[in-house]
């Protein structure tokens, strides 16, 4: 099968572990008979410095052609790049924002997962990260608290701020058959997290999740508070499969989930909008200050690559074999200096992409 990808290397370290995602990408093609064809997009501040803006139409035109997209990082220092001096709409990562907006993503998947030969870097007790754990957050992006419509007034002499959650069952229902059907292809439990004892928009989204379960019979649903959610995360995570809430819940569950791995260096993501299409990219930044330098870990960019296979084109079997090469590697002792410990090979950024390449 061929695809086609528009490619975003972005700035920082992104062009250099974008190079090593494709790289694998390509050595999966070989394998199992694909084609992958690649637009490389300008995003961010190397967009600015072409083109003036975080992001052009034409640069978006692009990205909507492709079958799905793949950004490396975007974005520099405050303080010491230029970019910064601009208004925030002309920033690098107002770049990230209209590209979300104007390809319509509206899921965003999180996975955390504990690799055992990281186990040392998690931060929980050891009882608690040697029964390991792999979830994916599944937060809804485009609507809720962050959307919502908001105003800062005097009202009867007292300066007032007023913030609006709001969320339709159209918005509900087309997250929670996301989250649905990411479950049938992982444990196939799904745990929905609200707060449907103190808010409306949570006790609707409590009755659409349970309506959609229905037509996932094969599925477990499980439903959470919130809070109760953000202790079980550090007490059992190893009892998440798949999570569905909210924005602004899932924007703080997701970053606590992957803090407890112990590295963000080894994390995906990906932003989903209707249909298969995706924008997939690692869950760090840019890193500048080792940018150009072979010392950054391509392993989030390329098990987002893996996620590409898994979501946007249904290539269950090509994802798996990327995601058991970057296990393999691990196993073989083979790390870059972010993931570094005593006894281990140090590898650079390129040898990395080159050693999950040889296990493929």
């Amino acid at each position: 099968m061929d695809f086609n990808i528009a490619v975003i290397p972005g700035d920082g370290i992104g062009p250099e572990i974008v190079a090593e995602a494709q790289k694998v990408l390509d050595t999966v093609g070989k394998k199992f008979g694909h084609s992958f064809s690649y637009t490389e997009v300008d995003m961010g501040g190397v967009s600015i410095d072409k083109h003036g803006v975080p992001l052009t139409d034409e640069a978006l035109t692009t990205a909507k052609a492709s079958d799905a997209v793949l950004l490396g990082a975007v974005g520099g220092v405050v303080g010491k790049d230029s970019w910064y001096d601009l208004p925030p709409h002309l920033r690098p990562e107002a770049g990230l924002l209209a590209i979300r907006k104007g390809l319509g993503l509206f899921a965003n998947l999180r996975p955390a997962y504990l690799y055992k030969e990281l186990k040392g870097a998690c931060p929980l007790k050891e009882s608690v990260a040697d029964a390991g754990f792999d979830m994916i957050i599944v937060r809804e992006l485009t609507g809720g608290l962050y959307f919502g419509e908001r105003k800062t007034e005097e009202v009867n002499g007292v300066m007032t701020a007023t913030d609006t959650l709001k969320y339709d069952e159209n918005e509900i229902r087309r997250i929670a058959i996301k989250a649905f059907e990411i479950a049938m292809k992982r444990r196939k439990s799904v745990i929905s997290v609200d707060k449907s004892n103190v808010l409306d928009s949570s006790r609707l989204w409590d009755k659409v999740v349970t309506e959609v379960a229905k037509d996932y019979p094969e599925v477990t649903l499980t439903h959470m508070l919130v809070d109760n959610c953000a202790m079980q995360l550090v007490k059992d995570p190893a009892q998440f499969d798949v999570v569905v809430t909210e924005n602004m819940f899932g924007d703080i569950l997701s970053d606590e989930a992957s803090m407890v791995t112990g590295s963000i260096g080894m994390l995906s993501s990906a932003s989903l909008a209707e249909g298969k299409f995706g924008l997939y990219e690692p869950s760090h930044g840019a890193a500048p200050d080792i940018a150009g330098q072979n010392k950054a870990n391509p392993i989030a960019t390329i098990l987002s690559a893996a996620m590409m296979l898994r979501y946007s084109f249904d290539l269950d079997e090509e994802a798996k074999a990327v995601e058991d090469a970057v296990q393999k590697v691990l196993e073989d002792g083979i790390r870059t200096i972010d993931i570094m410990s005593d006894g281990m090979q140090m590898v650079g950024c390129k040898e990395m992409g080159d050693c999950i390449c040889e296990r493929i």
